[in-house]
């Protein structure tokens, strides 16, 4: 019975993928690594997809729902947690293209409480000591983690149900309490992880275009590409098929998870907020129309421009950080110097990610709600290291789907 909920976790992410026209690679190179975890018990389930230059293999392994048996799919939401930062990156860079904002603008423009920033030099018997910022914070230094700013604000900390962040707060309000804190040093001269950040990014966006920035996303990027099961309130039908929590252990059966301290139920409430930094649900049939459309440089798989190729080599593929602070671009991890072999993308909180190579059309997704390690992930690294390396015969490739020269 085990194997058979297996085969059909498999069976139906498959067909899922066959609805979008792309070419089935008619391997299982991740299903054969990830199989093993999946019958010990360690892994609750998983979604993976290899995507080379047209060709994809696309495994759904596992459950969802472990004790309901309920197989893991492509449409079922889950909690991105971080990759919500590509999304503000993007809706900044669609911005910056149409000249309404500059990376190197000041972001008291914008943001006057922002004109005079104290720096956090030391604290001795609760007494900090501070001095005037020297260095201008900028949008870029805020989009990517230089501006000097604590991962979050206390607008968003709370001690409900064991601490952690009690669904947020209107982004200008964060970004006003960030402006009237100390930062951790003077912008553009180091980097500290930070959604707070990403948050007084999106509030320069609020700005800018005289719209709430989820609907400024919504309007621009995800109803263009069609991500209809991505929104900060899933409803209560899409909850009911989430893809669960689970703590998992090395060698260990994984252990369903209420809830955790960063996003806790009820998640379509009131009391949720929408944050830039973190809280995006999405699907992994919408995440792939997202990362696709950077694979694409700015072309969405339906055909829709959401971006001009320049501006995602420019501002998106390739870091915007100083050389010597490494890479990253806005809210997306990349490369220093951008290159025929060089990926960008996110991860999440609870295990996700996405990366994909714009020189090679390739796409790597994992998704998973996962807290603790992950030790299947060296053997998912040599599935995708056998996927990317294989040469697919793009004659019957193309025979296949009915291409024509």
């Amino acid at each position: 019975m085990k194997q058979f909920f297996l085969f059909l976790a498999v069976a139906v992410c498959l067909s899922g993928s066959a609805k979008t026209g792309v070419r089935d690679s008619k391997t299982n190179y991740a299903r054969e690594a990830l199989q093993p975890y999946v019958e010990r018990g360690e892994l609750p389930g998983a979604i993976s997809v290899f995507y080379k230059d047209g060709v994809q293999e696309t495994c759904c392994i596992g459950y969802a729902d472990v004790e309901k048996k309920r197989p893991i799919k492509l449409d079922n939401v889950f909690m991105q947690c971080s990759q919500t930062k590509g999304f503000c990156g993007v809706t900044i860079a669609k911005l910056v293209e149409e000249g309404r904002i500059s990376l190197d603008d000041p972001v008291a423009k914008y943001l006057p409480e922002f004109n005079d920033l104290w720096v956090l030099d030391g604290e001795k018997d609760g007494v900090k000591t501070l001095h005037k910022a020297k260095n201008v914070l900028t949008v870029r230094m805020v989009l990517n983690h230089t501006g000097g700013f604590p991962f979050e604000c206390s607008a968003k900390r709370s001690d409900v149900r064991g601490g952690g962040w009690s669904g947020g707060a209107p982004l200008r309000q964060v970004a006003s309490i960030a402006a009237g804190s100390p930062i951790l040093f003077e912008p553009g001269t180091k980097t500290t992880y930070s959604n707070t950040g990403i948050d007084i990014g999106a509030a320069v966006v609020e700005v800018v275009t005289g719209m709430k920035w989820e609907d400024y996303l919504k309007k621009e990027v995800l109803d263009p590409l069609g991500m209809k099961s991505t929104w900060f309130w899933p409803t209560d039908k899409q909850l009911k098929k989430q893809i669960e929590m689970y703590d998992v252990k090395d060698g260990q059966p994984a252990e369903y998870k209420l809830e955790n301290g960063w996003e806790q139920r009820p998640y379509n409430d009131g009391h949720v907020f929408a944050s830039a930094g973190a809280g995006l649900w999405t699907s992994a049939q919408d995440q792939l129309k997202f990362y696709k459309m950077l694979m694409n440089l700015g072309v969405g798989d339906n055909g829709v421009r959401i971006l001009k190729e320049e501006t995602v080599k420019r501002i998106l593929a390739e870091s915007t950080r100083p050389a010597e602070l490494g890479g990253y671009s806005l809210g997306l991890n990349a490369p220093v110097k951008d290159g025929e072999n060089e990926w960008f993308g996110h991860g999440g909180a609870w295990g996700t990610n996405c990366n994909v190579n714009w020189h090679k059309k390739q796409l790597r997704l994992w998704v998973v709600q996962v807290n603790g390690g992950q030790p299947w992930n060296k053997d998912v690294d040599k599935a995708a290291e056998k996927f990317f390396s294989q040469t697919f015969d793009s004659e019957k490739m193309n025979a296949y789907t009915g291409r024509t020269k």
